[in-house]
């Protein structure tokens, strides 16, 4: 208990940043009309491509007998995939919305 405490006195500056971008971040989203709200999604969704390269990253430089890094960084490589992928689906499937129908004769 005393090294949290102390771990949170030294890196006070932190946890108030980490605070402030929370009110800030829901602040934001709150103000973005429901319209806009599903692309952007989907295109924040594409740009989590980077927690995929900083998990790979993570993984390789963890020591081979940390089981444990290597099972979270393998977790965050395949949750960060899936998130890549979705947003891309969910973008083309909205891109789809704008295409021309084909007519079927």
């Amino acid at each position: 208990m005393e090294a949290i405490l102390s771990f949170l006195g030294e890196n006070m500056d932190m946890l108030y940043f980490l605070i402030l971008s929370i009110f800030l971040g829901i602040e934001v989203i709150s103000h973005v009309p429901a319209v806009l709200h599903t692309p952007l999604m989907s295109g924040a969704n594409a740009i989590h491509g980077v927690v995929v390269i900083g998990a790979i990253i993570v993984m390789g430089h963890a020591d081979p007998g940390n089981y444990l890094a290597l099972g979270i960084g393998f977790i965050a490589v395949i949750l960060g995939t899936l998130n890549v992928v979705g947003g891309f689906v969910v973008t083309d499937r909205m891109l789809g919305m704008f295409r021309k129908k084909k007519d079927n004769k």
